[in-house]
């Protein structure tokens, strides 16, 4: 990888995924997609170093030539472009924005603002990183600012009611997750509230016991138990292992070994 400037990089497909993919992990990443041959590219693309020197390093720009390397090819048939320049961003290892032609400068700022972390998201990732070392009440503290800035930021609603949920404070954490549903996260919030209700519902039969078993944290005896009780109760059954799964994450090596047996069951 060799620099043009301090935040602007050229990029290969030796390179690409550690510095486009895995960098973007760490602030954004905006390629530049260009060809030697291409007009509009020449003026795009000082343009583009321009800006990305003037934000001093709030974002990466890397710049690909697509006549150079697959992975530009790859994509342009990604993002369903046929033409260059196109400019593509990267956050959390994930496409996030993307645009087609010689922008003029103050859209290329306002694209730039739009896949920046704006000052909530800097706030729920200081909350993040206080709740990592077990200060909760501070990052209760940070995630609540956070929402005053931006009542719609995911990330500060799930963090929250994350640990509201723990608390047993559900109704909040429950109203917190409800508008970023279905993202894996906010499910698996709404999961754990689900479940922890199981502990005090009336239930009856043996999904009943099989359901405060779940809410007592005796995962693979709740599993088995609901992986039972299919024959005689087989949606309610399926849905109470569904959820278990969304509380446990399917990182969860017993996720694995009982979506296997639920399927086996089921077909």
């Amino acid at each position: 990888m060799s620099s043009t400037m301090q935040h602007v990089v050229d990029v290969t497909d030796a390179d690409f995924e550690q510095v486009v993919v895995e960098g973007s992990k760490q602030r954004p990443v905006v390629v530049d997609l260009w060809a030697a041959w291409c007009g509009p590219c020449r003026t795009l693309g000082p343009l583009l170093e321009k800006v990305a020197k003037e934000r001093g390093g709030a974002f990466l720009l890397a710049k690909l030539d697509v006549d150079a390397n697959s992975v530009g090819q790859a994509l342009l048939q990604a993002v369903q472009s046929q033409s260059i320049p196109t400019v593509v961003a990267f956050r959390d290892g994930q496409l996030a924005s993307m645009f087609i032609g010689a922008y003029p400068e103050p859209e290329v700022n306002r694209f730039v603002d739009s896949i920046l972390p704006t000052e909530a998201d800097q706030v729920t990732a200081e909350a993040q990183a206080v709740e990592d070392t077990g200060d909760v009440d501070a990052a209760v503290a940070r995630y609540r600012e956070a929402l005053t800035q931006d009542p719609q930021n995911r990330e500060a609603a799930v963090g929250l009611a994350r640990i509201l949920a723990d608390r047993g404070q559900g109704d909040e954490a429950r109203q917190l997750v409800a508008p970023h549903l279905p993202d894996p996260e906010a499910e698996r919030v709404h999961a754990q509230l689900e479940v922890a209700e199981w502990a005090s519902e009336p239930l009856d039969g043996s999904l009943g016991s099989s359901k405060r078993l779940a809410a007592s944290g005796n995962w693979r005896e709740a599993l088995e138990s609901m992986l039972s009780t299919l024959p005689d109760d087989r949606d309610e059954a399926r849905q109470a292992m569904l959820t278990v799964f969304a509380v446990m994450g399917d990182d969860d090596p017993l996720v694995g070994e009982f979506r296997r047996k639920l399927t086996n069951a089921l077909f």
